[in-house]
């Protein structure tokens, strides 16, 4: 009596597990950025156009300086 051996197909979850970790972790850092792209924004908005001259802004250089990327 033989016995045959015939593999499985390889799926290659390893890769697949890996660029879906990959696209979590771009999501996530997505979502942190915008987050501190709001911060930022809020924190800025409650500044008086005298502390904003302080530091070098004026109140039209906010969203700029506040891009999410």
């Amino acid at each position: 009596m033989g016995a045959f051996y015939i593999a499985a197909p390889k799926t290659d979850s390893a890769a697949l597990y890996g660029r879906m970790g990959r696209a979590i972790s771009t999501l996530l850092a997505a979502i942190s950025d915008w987050n501190d792209a709001r911060v930022t924004r809020n924190a800025l908005s409650k500044l008086s156009d005298r502390e904003l001259d302080d530091i070098g802004l004026t109140r039209g250089d906010i969203d700029r300086v506040s891009v999410f990327r």
